[in-house]
């Protein structure tokens, strides 16, 4: 039975690992500084935020390990973003490669979710060296974080395969989506704390924040990283079980996502 099932995805394996090494080849081919723009791109954006909001807004001076904790809300945004983004218009980029081969559509998708997850490994690591240089003790925390990142990708991917499916038929949806996000880096606590959501807006609203899965996710990889200075979904609504809820959400969406993306996909090389 398992021999059956190794035959069956071989294919798929050998398809995936090849689009996942000419992805993350060509991505950055031609400049001048190549891979290095993988941690220069996050880095760059943390120095500008941290300037305005550390330095000159003195945001972080409330917030113990500000540069940790600002760094991981880039990184995981960015991870998002750029399998999502990446994911519209992925299935219409191959047209001519779907209208001559058969193969599986979701190895597109796929695909470009683990060339961002390899991405989002190297900037772990300059996160790693962040917290060598900080006053942070790790605890036995650390040992979820494989689950907090197997669910942001479980959420990226779902969320990817949904677009790229819709965006067959609606190419409206790649502007949608880009205001879509523009509003949720805005709404997650990336450049802010979530205290300053209750205690300047309402606990209502910080509540209703952090069903959004990636305000879910950081917040829990900071709590592991930086300590219980960071709040989360648990400990804003006063019981640990209300993390249930965004959990439910990725794992609904992923289901839907994926029969949604298995249907449309017959039909992709004639609609493309």
């Amino acid at each position: 039975m398992s021999k059956a099932i190794a035959e069956r995805y071989r294919y798929s394996y050998i398809l995936l690992r090849q689009l996942v090494v000419s992805d993350f080849k060509l991505r950055y081919q031609g400049s001048a500084l190549g891979y290095l723009w993988s941690v220069m791109r996050p880095l760059a954006l943390f120095g500008i935020l941290y300037f305005v909001f550390g330095v000159a807004f003195q945001v972080g001076d409330a917030i113990p390990n500000f540069p940790v904790y600002l760094l991981i809300g880039i990184v995981v945004w960015n991870y998002f973003i750029e399998v999502t983004i990446g994911s519209v218009s992925a299935i219409v980029s191959r047209g001519d490669l779907l209208r001559k081969i058969n193969f599986p559509k979701y190895v597109i998708i796929l695909a470009g979710s683990f060339s961002a997850l390899i991405n989002l490994l190297i900037n772990a690591a300059v996160i790693t060296g962040f917290i060598l240089f900080s006053d942070i003790d790790i605890g036995l925390n650390i040992l979820l974080l494989p689950l907090i990142v197997l669910e942001l990708f479980i959420f990226s991917l779902s969320v990817g395969f949904l677009l790229s499916a819709l965006f067959v038929k609606f190419r409206d949806i790649n502007y949608i989506w880009e205001v879509v996000v523009q509003g949720m880096f805005y709404a997650t606590p990336i450049l802010y704390p979530l205290s300053y959501v209750y205690e300047h807006a309402s606990l209502g609203l910080a509540k209703i924040m952090m069903l959004n899965p990636v305000a879910q996710i950081i917040q829990d990889i900071r709590f592991i990283i930086t300590g219980p200075s960071a709040e989360t979904i648990g400990s804003i609504y006063g019981n640990s079980a209300a993390r249930l809820m965004p959990i439910g959400f990725v794992l609904g969406l992923g289901i839907i996502s994926a029969l949604y993306f298995r249907a449309k996909s017959k039909s992709f090389a004639e609609d493309v």
